[in-house]
């Protein structure tokens, strides 16, 4: 690197001689002089569209220089450089240090202080391996030009300097962007680079960004007698997949082409990385530390992790929040009061300057890691060159995640087991994509829901009031997850059953599958859908085709199919213990929910078939009874029934009504007689779904129908 300097400057010099020279004659054989000046020299300089000089300067169009460096001591090849300088201007100046002249007026040594301006200025090998360029370039110079005899004068470069502010090199696949550094060398410190500041913004692999940026250190050019043909940096610090590393020393052999040592990741706050970051501090998307050890290696262009380890502290969470504000749900990376292993174990193979046309410059062979007592890998990279996009597949097992789930404000609870499967990634400019993850657990899990209490009344207070709380419970999930670079979630979901209790009683629902669409609606990112969704429920299904629900306006619109559904297991559930029923009911509820509040317009549940009914009384009942409600007793203690047809209709408030009619007769009773029963049911059905029965309603209906028939 010193001599490649001491060349371009030397070339600088050229120019400037061969241009005084060619003064009276400029510009016509400026280009001859220059040849002149440099015969015989291992260099060669072309200008184009020279401007007219003056006493101070000279501008130029272009300016090529080309020459080759000499052997290099340790590796004993030479390089071949171009060096290209557009629309630029040379401008120089005497010094006051000129000595006094020996004979005549032209003193035997003049300073000079040079300065280049220019747009570009454009260095690559002609194997065309490296290539830099930069943006506004400003050099500096000085140089004492010495006089032989008479009108020959020798130049001796004295210093140079040159401030890279916005540089890009490019090494086969891989560009390194936004270069600051500044090149200062003298001839006093024996052209040596002193160490520097040096930084680089960020690092792309063709034109996909790699996951290294803000690359610091301090570099020089002076040889270490530990390292004499290497190339050392210090105090090096570097964004690592958005963590700050740090290592006090790389020695790199650009001869074996290798180098190890170890980033150390100290005390870094999750909530200041890119992707955390947020403007309100009371509602931190992450919380907490990460420590660690990530040991790299590199030989033959290909770089190593070998058992990294990446620790976080005892509070580190990921925090998600309701749309009001408030905190729902965390992720916690420890389950005590002490830092934890996050990664362990992680073991990486990346290859750089691949050889092959169909990966970029750094690609990803092999990834493995121990996550959450469980395992995360991944195999090779596959690059799309005509897209442009890399796509990677993981393989998790027995990921504990959700034991790290904690659930807050009206919910809680515990979830257990672990995760499988696989997750094919595709990044492309910076976003992700999601193509079939499936992902599946044996693990079961219980969600408490207990909403704030409202204010109880005085004969609750006394008598009791139904518990509003209801627990959750599931088993066995299983998820199949598609994404897209715009955002948009699918998540085809199946459930081994879902369980909910309240107080009252529970109800159970087997087999629930179903599709998520989240995201899908950029106006409303709030809306969630719900397709394609069924059930067991009863020994028959439940089933709802699509509901689009917005969580932040609390509306949706949807229907609630019910098939096969017996209805004695309908009985059952109610806790009603003195009818028996044979047959099943199909039917199609609406349901409308504005502002959290739900509304049935109206919806049916009719018989699928043919069946019997048998409303069971004790011989004293029907002793007390009076002729008429005898009748009735005696007409449903065996009632073969053509006909069940029944509706329901609910308005916000919950007050609902229920019409049954019943057709068929008794064969036992006056001959079996065709009987015609229409039976109103009215009560508030939201409070009567908090406690999961209704059989003191409908026995008080079947009581008041008989009176009113008497």
């Amino acid at each position: 690197m010193k001599r490649v300097l001491r060349i371009i400057l030397a070339a600088l010099l050229i120019v400037i001689v061969a241009a005084a020279a060619a003064w009276y004659a400029f510009p016509r054989y400026v280009q001859t002089l220059i040849d002149s000046a440099v015969e015989g020299k291992n260099i060669s300089i072309q200008v184009n569209n020279p401007g007219l000089p003056s006493l101070s300067g000279i501008s130029f169009g272009k300016l090529e220089v080309v020459f080759d460096t000499p052997p290099d001591s340790c590796t004993n090849s030479s390089a071949s450089y171009v060096v290209v300088a557009h629309n630029g201007y040379l401008s120089w100046k005497r010094s006051q240090t000129d000595s006094p002249p020996i004979t005549g007026l032209i003193p035997k040594i003049l300073h000079f202080s040079l300065e280049l301006n220019a747009d570009s200025v454009h260095i690559s090998q002609k194997t065309g391996d490296l290539t830099f360029s930069d943006s506004n370039p400003h050099m500096r110079g000085k140089v004492r030009i010495l006089r032989k005899k008479g009108l020959i004068f020798e130049p001796v470069p004295e210093s140079f300097e040159y401030g890279i502010e916005n540089g890009t090199l490019v090494i086969n696949k891989l560009r390194f962007d936004d270069i600051a550094y500044t090149f200062s060398i003298d001839r006093q410190n024996n052209w040596l680079q002193k160490p520097a500041p040096l930084e680089v913004a960020s690092l792309y692999s063709g034109t996909d960004p790699a996951p290294l940026s803000n690359f610091k250190a301090w570099f020089g050019l002076q040889k270490d007698p530990e390292n004499p043909c290497g190339i050392t940096f210090k105090e090096c610090s570097v964004d690592l997949f958005d963590l700050r590393a740090e290592t006090p020393r790389i020695d790199y052999n650009p001869i074996k082409q290798e180098t190890s040592f170890t980033l150390v990741l100290q005390s870094l706050p999750l909530e200041q990385l890119p992707g955390f970051r947020r403007n309100d501090p009371e509602r931190p998307l992450a919380t907490g530390q990460l420590n660690g050890n990530i040991p790299v290696e590199l030989r033959n262009s290909m770089l190593r992790i070998r058992n990294a380890v990446i620790r976080a502290s005892a509070e580190t969470k990921l925090l998600y929040y309701s749309l009001e504000g408030n905190p729902w749900l965390s992720i916690e990376a420890g389950t005590g009061n002490k830092e934890s292993e996050l990664f362990s174990n992680l073991n990486a193979t990346i290859a750089l300057n691949d050889e092959d046309e169909n990966l970029p410059g750094i690609a990803l062979k092999s990834f493995s890691a121990g996550l959450l007592g469980g395992s995360l890998k991944s195999g090779p990279m596959l690059h799309d060159p005509i897209n442009g996009t890399n796509s990677f597949t993981f393989k998790l097992e027995n990921v504990h995640l959700p034991e790290h789930i904690q659930l807050h404000g009206d919910f809680g609870g515990s979830l257990k087991g672990s995760l499988s499967g696989t997750v094919p990634l595709t990044v492309k400019e910076g976003r992700f994509s999601i193509n079939n993850a499936f992902l599946s657990s044996k693990g079961n899990g219980s969600i408490i829901h207990a909403p704030p209490r409202e204010k109880k009344s005085a004969q609750e207070n006394i008598f009791g009031a139904p518990r509003p709380d209801a627990t959750y419970t599931y088993s066995e999930p299983d998820l199949r997850i598609i994404r897209d670079f715009e955002g948009k979630t699918t998540i085809d979901f199946a459930l081994k059953k879902i369980t909910r209790k309240t107080s009252g009683g529970t109800l159970e629902l087997s087999a629930p599958k179903g599709v998520l669409a989240l995201w899908h609606v950029k106006r409303k990112p709030s809306l969630v859908s719900l397709s394609k969704f069924s059930a067991g429920f009863l020994e028959g299904s439940v089933g709802i085709e699509n509901v689009d629900y917005d969580m932040a306006e609390k509306t949706a619109e949807t229907e609630l199919v019910l098939n096969n559904i017996p209805l004695q297991k309908l009985l059952d559930m109610q806790g009603m213990k003195k009818i028996y029923a044979t047959g099943s009911i199909k039917g199609k509820i609406p349901v409308i929910m504005k502002e959290g509040v739900f509304e049935i317009p109206t919806g049916n549940m009719d018989a699928d078939q043919t069946g019997k009914i048998i409303y069971a009384t004790t011989p004293e009942e029907r002793a007390a009874a009076n002729e008429s409600l005898r009748f009735t007793y005696e007409a449903l203690s065996n009632f073969l029934y053509s006909e069940l047809i029944s509706s329901i209709s609910m308005n916000p408030d919950g007050q609902s009504l229920i019409r049954l009619q019943l057709k068929g007769a008794n064969p036992s009773f006056q001959e079996g007689r065709p009987v015609h029963l229409n039976l109103n049911v009215e009560q508030n059905l939201l409070h009567l779904l908090r406690s999961l029965t209704i059989s003191t309603n409908i026995e008080e209906a079947l009581t008041k129908k008989a009176l009113q028939q008497q």
